[in-house]
């Protein structure tokens, strides 16, 4: 789950963080509140979405009044920001974030992030900030700085002075970027997050560090535990398939193809779409409706992928572990009575009451076409999408 950029810098203060003085607004005129509120002379009017490439996109607008902070917000409110990130139908603008302008003498980069391949809090550094960091990696990967933090040790003092040296830092800004890792990384560990990015972190003109962005990503199997954290989701920024298959406790992620996939387990979910490739296919979704499934949730599973109008034929790939497949069977025929189908519907049914599986759907009169394995079912889904 993203958070906004105000609401992660609101994590951030109290954190310990610095950060620019700054508050969100909905209106230009709850926006010209907030710049007379800060003070200063020019203000920063930033679009918030769940995207980067906000700049490029016309997302940030620099202010030198209170009137223009009113009208830059007035233009962006109320839109849609189309950015590098956010695919072609851009996302909506509901609230910006209004900050006063700090005088930048450097543009560092800041994150931290559970590195699954280690087991470990891995730290990430580059005085390349301000610039996208993939950028960065794929062109001068050597100007990426990096530590590995053990759980049981934490962050050392070291660790905090050789990214600082590294980054071109000395005196007091050494102690301040240990503070800020150390900060970092608390929050990370007692939010359960997954990621904290700070593009760029600023050496001001009196030599102070200051996050000037702030980027969150927290896990979504942890949110149970931080109802304050989960109470930030925005769904206006999410897609409202993904999130509609969220309150079914489906896990499901829109992709650009024909193909729509039904499939029980992230592994098998994965190797279908890997299949359907090799043949030729696109897939229009990753759809996992989990080991321990029931007809109904395979039935709301089925309406969510024939939802998406660029499906044209949906290959149902179950393997019956803890699930049985007569459910699955009973799932896709319910499924495809109420909703109504226009397109082939591919079904290959393998483990547990398998047999019976494919009986039901024989029996059902429904137009299906069975699978014998998973070679096979992609190779028709493909056929019938084509």
């Amino acid at each position: 789950m993203n958070l906004h950029e105000y609401q992660a810098k609101q994590l951030f203060r109290a954190s310990g963080i610095a950060i620019p003085d700054g508050q969100p607004a909905r209106s230009g005129e709850e926006a010209a509140a907030v710049a007379r509120q800060i003070g200063g002379l020019r203000w920063v009017v930033k679009a918030q979405v769940h995207s980067g490439g906000r700049g490029k996109a016309g997302g940030v607008i620099l202010a030198d009044s209170p009137a223009e902070v009113a009208a830059a917000t007035d233009r962006l409110v109320g839109t849609r920001l189309v950015t590098p990130q956010s695919g072609g139908a851009g996302l909506p603008v509901e609230v910006v974030l209004v900050e006063a302008v700090r005088p930048i003498a450097r543009e560092l980069y800041l994150s931290c992030l559970v590195d699954r391949g280690s087991a470990r809090v891995r730290f990430m550094a580059s005085a390349a900030g301000g610039m996208d960091i993939e950028d960065v990696a794929a062109t001068s990967p050597e100007r990426i700085l990096t530590c590995l933090i053990h759980p049981a040790a934490g962050l050392q003092g070291y660790q905090a002075r050789e990214l600082a040296f590294g980054l071109g830092l000395a005196g007091d800004q050494v102690k301040a970027l240990h503070g800020i890792m150390a900060a970092m990384l608390r929050l990370l560990l007692d939010k359960d997050l997954g990621q904290i990015e700070i593009n760029p972190l600023i050496v001001t003109g009196d030599g102070d560090l200051l996050a000037l962005d702030a980027k969150i990503n927290a896990d979504d199997n942890a949110l149970y535990a931080h109802p304050d954290i989960a109470a930030l989701r925005d769904e206006a920024q999410e897609d409202p398939t993904e999130t509609a298959a969220r309150a079914h406790d489906l896990s499901y992620v829109t992709l650009n193809g024909t193909i729509g996939c039904m499939v029980n387990g992230a592994g098998l979910a994965m190797a279908t779409l890997d299949v359907i490739k090799l043949h030729g296919g696109e897939p229009a979704n990753f759809l996992d409706v989990g080991g321990g499934t029931t007809a109904a949730k395979v039935a709301e599973a089925f309406k969510l992928i024939l939802a998406d109008g660029k499906v044209r034929a949906v290959l149902v790939n179950i393997f019956g572990g803890i699930v049985r497949c007569n459910l699955i069977a009973e799932g896709v025929i319910a499924a495809v009575k109420e909703v109504g189908v226009r397109v082939s519907v591919v079904v290959r049914l393998e483990g547990t009451n398998a047999e019976e599986g494919r009986h039901l759907l024989e029996a059902s009169g429904l137009a299906l076409i069975a699978a014998s394995d998973l070679d096979d079912a992609a190779r028709k889904a493909v056929e019938a999408a084509q």
